[in-house]
């Protein structure tokens, strides 16, 4: 049994692969913006409650 050269494997592992990395790096990205702005509203929070006690 003879065996298929590399060259002529379809390419679609790696763009699925660069799919997935960018869904990841897309997801990560916008999780760190939630933890960011979730952050910054509990410090004005705590900024506007300290101010009025």
């Amino acid at each position: 049994m003879r065996r298929t050269p590399r060259t002529a494997v379809s390419s679609t592992g790696s763009r699925r692969r660069r799919r997935r990395l960018r869904d990841a790096a897309a997801f990560a990205l916008l999780r760190g913006m939630a933890y960011g702005l979730g952050t910054g509203a509990a410090g004005l929070l705590v900024y506007w409650l300290q101010s009025y006690l």
